[in-house]
């Protein structure tokens, strides 16, 4: 699923797959929730939004049974990177 990076209140990124209706959500402090049978709608809503942690919070947060999921680690810098560009 492709993420699209957002900074909305606590979201950080959102990724919806239209095949399996599945919504994830990444919040700030690293975890992540996915959402089963979410419309295109809500997505589309989700994503345009110019508020889109208020509308999480509104209307799926509410309306939807989450489950907590691993989030993808974000790659760790090397240090010697710096160094050696």
């Amino acid at each position: 699923m492709e993420m699209k990076r957002i900074s909305s209140g606590k979201l950080r990124a959102i990724g919806y797959d239209a095949r399996q209706r599945l919504l994830r959500v990444e919040l700030d402090d690293g975890s992540a929730i996915e959402y089963a049978a979410v419309g295109e709608e809500v997505w589309r809503r989700l994503s345009g939004s110019g508020s889109a942690w208020s509308y999480y919070r509104d209307n799926i947060e509410e309306e939807f049974a989450g489950k907590r999921v691993a989030a993808k680690a974000a790659p760790k810098a090397n240090p010697l990177d710096d160094l050696f560009k």
